[in-house]
Parts: C-alpha cells; structure tokens; sequence
C-alpha cells in the first residue's frame, strides 16, 4: 500500500513548483522601439517635481468632488470595465490552473446477474484519481503567464478609465456652468437691449430718433432673444450629459453653481522617462507587449511532445463496508506521452500569428508613448497660451464696455447714431462671451495635463 500511496502524493505535491511570479520588465524590444526621450519638457514649466495625484481635490470644489465619486460608482461604462478585469484575472486562474494536478474522486455503483434465475448481485467501487501534466517545455507556463500579464493590462486600462471619467465629469461640470455664465451674459445683453429699445422708442417720440432706429433696435433684441433660447437649449444639454455620466436620469436638474473654480497652479511635470512607468495607459501597452512575448513562445512549445502522469487508488466491493479491506484496494500509475506529428499546418500558422501580434503590441506601445508626449508637451503649451488669452481678454472685455458707457450717452446728446451702439453692444457680449470660453478652456487644459502626466483624481488612488 506504501507505493501507490505514495505515487499520488507526490504527484500532487509536485505542482508546487516553478510557480514564480513572471517578471515586469518590459521585453528591450517595446524600449528599442521609442525614440530618444530627453531629459526634460520641451514646453517651458515653471514647477518641477514629482507628479502629484489628487487633482480633482486640488481645486477646492466639494460639489465636483461629490460628482466624481458619483460617476466612479455608477457609470455603467466604469462598471462594465471592472467586470472585464475580475473576469481577466478569472481567466488568468484558470489558465494556471494548468500546472497544478487534478485529483477526482470516482464513485460507481452497478447491480447485475442472470435472467433466468432472477438473482441479482450488487457492486460498488470508491477512489481517487489524480493526473498531472508536466510542462517539461515551459508551454503551460507561458500561457499562464500571458493570462496573468493580460489581466495586469486590463486592470491599468481600468485605472487609467477611473481617471478619465473623473477627467470627463470635471470638464462636462466646467461646461456646465460656463452654459450658465452665457446664459447670464445673454440675459444680460437682452436686458440691456430691451433698455436701449426703450429709449428709442422715447427718442422717436420727441423726434431726436428715426424710424430706422427702431427696427435696428428691435431687431438687435430680437436676433439676441433667438440666441437666448439656443444658449438655454444648450445649457440644459450640458446637464442632460453631466447627469448621464454620474449615472443619473437625463432631467436636466442638477443644480450647479454659476461660477467657475479657480485654476491652480500648474503641477509639477516630473521627466518624460517616468510616465513610462506611470501612466496607466502607457502601463497597460507595456503590459500587452509582456502578454505577447509569452503567447509567442506558448505557440512555439504547442509543436513539443505533451507528458502526463496519472495515479488511481481505491476499492472495489459488493459490500460497502469492504471497501477498506486491503484484498479490495487496487492501485494504478501511468504515464502518458502525446506528441503532434502531422497538423496540417496549424502549430506554423499559431506561431506566425502570436509573432504577427507582438510586432502589433510594440507597435502600439510606442505609439502610445508618442500619444502622451504629444499630450503632456500640447497641454503644457496650451496652460500658457490660455492663462494669456484670459488675461487679454479681460483687458478687452474692460475696454469694451467703457467704449459702450460712452456710447451710450453720446447717442443720448445726439452726437452719434445707433447703429454705433448697438455695434459696441454686440462687442461687449462677444467679448464676455469669449471670456467666459476660454476660462473653461483654461481649466479644461489644465484637467488634461494632469491626466496626461499619470496622476490619479483621488489621493487614494
């Protein structure tokens, strides 16, 4: 009993090894494949440094902060990601499940006997079977390994979704209430029109305004009343799409405020190298470059001879308390060798296929590192040029507005027409129109370099 026992142990026993984790270290052809990477930025930054996480955080709005958590729970999108990576990691399970051996518990119970006598016999038979596979070759490691690195790549590809969505919320929260600031401005320019209307109408009554004024002042506050109603219409589009990325019902409800937060300073940029090993996007093509080396060398091990090893121990009785009596116990062992030898092609055509892909994985991997370079360097340039433009147009929405003052009570004295007016008018809300854009815009670019250099919306995460 000593010798099959011990034949089904170790035969279990012998899974336990080789099972090391498979390494990072992404393969020095993804690397070859990048061009040279300098030492700092080519945009100008003022700060440098770690790159910091908690972006969202930074800019000091509770209503947004409250707004991405929403989104990171409900999004159907973001939901239908983090099943994709439990069922990754399930598959990567099963495919290194493959090196450990299977042990079967085998019950069978059968009665029979002769017709014509009617007598009947009962048997019954209870054992275990075990069975191992020896990847002599490295070919069930190498797919375990591709499942483990793929499940890797798809969870970055989550991260880097988590942080996305908490990038989309912020900006749709930011156009949001710019809809709201031009809806202001719009009110505004309609009230001062029904305002001037009025005065025109008083002047053409003392015959100091001409008929022509009239129809020019009302249809200014006309044309202007349409783009009220398409500046509304637009406003409740924006919460319409906020509210469908937090998960909620499309009412156009939301209360959002009519002020945009300030924009902070902008972060540190660290150096281009570490993206590389930050970025969860970056991280996840890395990953796949991983997978695809592994799938490659699985392909190439599928042509070698396959060698199992299989043990049964149990008993045989026709009475179950027999079972463990000795003179009923049986043993078997085996081993088992299955090489392909003729398949008409297809071990070639698997191993031009995985390289085929992994050719495709570097590829993409490089061109997923050009995408962010080209991301942080625009980003870091758009910062500057938009913190300019808010400046000058401040100075122009000031100056337009003087000239409309003085407009205004010139065409009161009679010493210019109304056309003039109203064509400063339209200045004025173009201006603030604009204005009220490009602060949006400032805040937007500076969402998108903090996505882009890697760091995460949440200090948690």
């Amino acid at each position: 009993m000593i010798r099959p026992v011990a034949i089904i142990l170790i035969s279990i026993g012998l899974c336990s090894c080789g099972t090391n984790s498979p390494t990072t270290d992404i393969d020095q052809a993804a690397i070859e494949s990048l061009p040279e990477v300098p030492d700092t930025w080519s945009s100008v930054i003022e700060s440098v440094g770690d790159v910091q996480v908690g972006w969202i955080e930074q800019l000091g709005d509770p209503v947004l902060v409250d707004l991405v958590k929403e989104a990171q729970i409900n999004n159907r999108n973001l939901q239908a990601a983090s099943q994709n990576v439990s069922r990754s990691w399930a598959l990567a399970d099963q495919a290194g499940a493959g090196l450990s051996q299977t042990v079967t518990l085998v019950g069978e119970a059968e009665e029979g006997g002769l017709i014509n006598n009617g007598s009947s016999e009962a048997r019954y038979r209870l054992g275990l079977r075990a069975n191992w596979e020896l990847d002599v070759w490295g070919r069930i490691r190498a797919g375990a390994t591709a499942a483990i690195l793929h499940a890797q790549s798809v969870e970055a590809d989550y991260v880097f979704s988590q942080n996305s969505l908490a990038a989309t919320v912020a900006r749709a929260y930011f156009l949001v209430i710019e809809s709201n600031q031009q809806v202001a401005v719009t009110q505004k320019t309609v009230d001062a029109l029904i305002e001037t209307n009025r005065i025109v109408h008083a002047l053409k009554e003392t015959g100091l305004a001409s008929s022509q004024d009239v129809a020019l002042s009302r249809s200014d506050l006309a044309n202007t009343k349409s783009i009220l109603v398409a500046t509304q219409g637009s406003q409740r589009n924006a919460l319409r799409a906020l509210e469908v990325l937090i998960g909620r019902y499309p009412s156009a409800e939301l209360n959002i405020r009519n002020t945009l937060p300030d924009v902070p300073s902008l972060p540190p940029a660290g150096l281009p190298s570490t993206i590389l090993e930050r970025r969860p996007d970056i991280i996840s093509a890395e990953r796949a470059v991983a997978t695809a080396f592994n799938r490659v060398k699985h392909a190439k091990v599928v042509q070698m001879p396959s060698i199992s090893l299989t043990g049964s121990i149990g008993g045989a009785s026709s009475d179950l308390s027999n079972f463990l009596n000795p003179a009923n116990v049986v043993w078997q062992a085996a081993t088992n060798l299955l090489a392909p030898l003729i398949d008409g092609g297809l071990s070639k055509a698997q191993v031009e296929q995985a390289s085929a892909e992994q050719k495709q994985a570097i590829a993409v991997y490089a061109q997923t590192v050009l995408d962010a370079f080209s991301e942080i360097e625009n980003s870091l340039d758009q910062n500057v040029v938009l913190q300019d433009r808010v400046v000058n147009l401040y100075q122009a929405t000031n100056e337009a507005n003087h000239a409309l003052r003085i407009a205004q009570l010139q065409y009161n004295e009679g010493e210019t027409d109304l056309l003039d007016v109203l064509t400063i008018q339209r200045r004025v809300f173009s201006t603030e129109a604009d204005l009220a854009t490009v602060e949006r815009a400032r805040l937007d670019e500076w969402i998108v370099l903090n996505l882009a250099l890697g760091g995460s919306w949440h200090n948690n995460l």
